[in-house]
């Protein structure tokens, strides 16, 4: 965001449901809102508005919330959400807990209402143009919002030198057939490969596009 919410920005965003995100006020402060990635509008009846997880930083760092507010959200350098590959050095601050559960699905949210807006024919159900270009990221986010523990005790999404693919594996091979599933949902193309001939698992996978 430019520039700070104004104060009647901030009551919108400080009243908003704590649990959910779920805003109240006019069209045109809302869309405000919008326009300053701090919420977005749910696709479905009754097309209601939810804080970001930006919107929630700054609820949350208002002068009247609770010193015992959880953790803020795992940062991209930008300030943005960051969805865990599973391959960091340590859990990041915030990494766990209601709050980074409430900010994962938001983020899903949005990438689902940003699938609906890029993707020629509205589709939902079928990566954008934006999860192309950011594999690791969108893999890693739709195996978070379906659950999936990340790191050490779960999934770990890299790169691989195949265009448009990523590879995921995961600590147990329930886990790695957990991991197709979600991911399949989400939208995605995936195949299961050996390292080696009687070596560990793992899968490509690859946004699916139209016609697939």
């Amino acid at each position: 965001m430019a520039k700070p919410p104004t104060a009647a920005q901030r009551r919108i965003i400080e009243a908003a449901d704590p649990a959910t995100g779920r805003l109240t006020g006019s069209e045109a402060q809302l869309a405000a809102l919008v326009r300053h990635r701090l919420a977005f509008r749910h696709p479905r009846p009754p097309h209601a508005f939810f804080l970001t997880p930006a919107g929630h930083r700054i609820r949350e760092e208002a002068p009247g919330a609770k010193a015992d507010t959880p953790e803020a959200p795992t940062a991209a350098p930008s300030g943005l959400f960051a969805a865990r590959t599973g391959t960091e050095p340590a859990p990041p601050p915030g990494a766990t807990g209601p709050a980074r559960a409430r900010d994962v699905r938001s983020a899903w949210e949005g990438l689902l209402e940003m699938r609906r807006m890029t993707n020629p024919d509205g589709a939902r159900d079928r990566p954008c143009a934006w999860e192309r270009t950011h594999l690791v990221q969108a893999a890693a986010l739709a195996l978070e919002a379906a659950g999936r523990p990340p790191g050490p005790e779960g999934y770990g999404v890299g790169e691989t030198p195949q265009p448009e693919a990523v590879a995921v594996r995961d600590v147990s091979a329930e886990g790695l057939r957990a991991c197709a599933a979600a991911l399949s949902a989400a939208g995605w193309q995936v195949s299961e490969h050996a390292e080696r001939p009687g070596g560990s698992h793992y899968l490509l996978a690859s946004p699916r596009r139209a016609g697939w």
